[in-house]
């Protein structure tokens, strides 16, 4: 839980990922144009978009715009779940690399399970095939139970690098978190900052920040990195962008990140319903 929290996390397919990421939800326009140039200026080099954000070809104006090279980003978008189907998910895909300008997309994600329609195994199949094309880097999910992880696991002999969770202080999401670190698969959070019920004023992060001499926001970031999380923070304003990425140059103790995760309460999920509308902080 102590020590150096590397700038990169490695996954299993033996590609890297950027410690913290960019959420771009729910930026629309220009200003999403501007707020993901201004975050690229600012050093992300993870941009998470998805279909049902309806932005891609804002993203991908803003990477075209900020002047950085291609190589140096990683673009991550996500399939809806409306587009399970082998087929329909091919065509989201391709429709998604339209949207974005790009000949390749980084990581490639399953927004949901949809459980209901039960087809998250074709989607993951399709993004499977897609990556042996080159057309798709990396392969994850997000949303998903260990139940969903295990079936795709189990058809394909391929582990998501990646599942991406609604994870916070009231909702550290403990067992999940070991069964990624039991499967290799890398935990990212959205709604990393808690969303619109910041645990900002809680005595664990308010005594952390004055001890270190920085925000709670800051502080929360941190113990999101020691844990081995890969935060995907948003902010349209440039100066809170800056902040969120500066959370290299201090260190939680084990005593305070454990106190942060001690946060956690039955009723911390702060979403429930169809996590394709998430938000991210």
């Amino acid at each position: 839980m102590t020590g150096a929290v590397p700038r990169e996390r490695r996954l299993l397919d033996g590609s890297t990922l950027p410690a913290i990421g960019f959420g771009t939800y729910p930026l629309k326009g220009e200003e999403c144009v501007t707020a993901v140039r201004s975050a690229i200026e600012a050093g992300y080099r993870l941009i998470d978009t998805a279909v049902n954000y309806g932005n891609e070809r804002e993203v991908g104006e803003a990477i075209r715009r900020s002047g950085v090279p291609r190589e140096e980003l990683v673009v991550t978008t996500k399939l809806p779940g409306r587009a399970h189907a082998y087929d329909d998910a091919v065509a989201s895909v391709r429709g998604s690399l339209e949207a974005l300008g790009l000949d390749r997309i980084d990581l490639h994600l399953i927004h949901w399970p949809n459980p209901r329609v039960g087809r998250y195994v074709e989607a993951y199949r399709a993004l499977v095939d897609l990556r042996a094309e080159g057309l798709v880097g990396s392969v994850g999910v997000s949303n998903f139970t260990e139940e969903h992880l295990s079936r795709v696991i189990e058809a394909t002999g391929v582990v998501p690098v990646v599942n991406q969770v609604e994870l916070h202080p009231w909702f550290p999401q403990v067992d999940l978190r070991a069964v990624h670190d039991r499967l290799g698969v890398v935990t990212e959070a959205w709604s990393p900052l808690g969303k619109r019920r910041a645990p900002f004023g809680e005595a664990p992060v308010v005594a952390a920040a004055e001890r270190h001499g920085v925000t709670p926001g800051q502080v929360v970031l941190r113990w999101q990195l020691q844990l081995g999380n890969v935060p995907i923070p948003k902010s349209a304003t440039p100066e809170r962008q800056r902040q969120n990425l500066d959370v290299f140059g201090f260190e939680l103790s084990e005593e305070e990140v454990a106190a942060i995760t001690g946060l956690s309460r039955p009723d911390g999920r702060l979403f429930d319903g169809d996590p394709e509308t998430h938000e991210e902080m």
